[in-house]
């Protein structure tokens, strides 16, 4: 199973709705669908330095979604080499 990705802007918001909104971590968790300990983590990291928090290359849903895809395609592709058409 690949690790999930998120997003700079999607990783604020969660660190938002926790601090400024006053949202639980365990709501949070639960409406995000982001483990308690990753939420706890981020905010930790924004409050030791939010100017350069979160600089990795994480994708969005619809990014991540066309990663899928486009490995499926893969896959399917992989499959016609090994195994071609046999013909009549």
């Amino acid at each position: 199973m690949e690790r999930r990705k998120f997003t700079r802007e999607f990783k604020l918001e969660a660190v938002r709705l926790i601090k400024q909104r006053g949202v639980s971590y365990v709501q949070a968790s639960q409406d995000l669908g982001v483990h308690v300990s990753q939420l706890r983590d981020w905010v930790k990291k924004f409050a030791d330095d939010p100017e350069h928090a979160f600089p990795g290359h994480g994708k969005d849903e619809a990014g991540a979604a066309r990663d899928r895809a486009s490995q499926a395609r893969g896959h399917q592709a992989e499959g016609r080499a090994r195994h071609p058409k046999k013909r009549s």
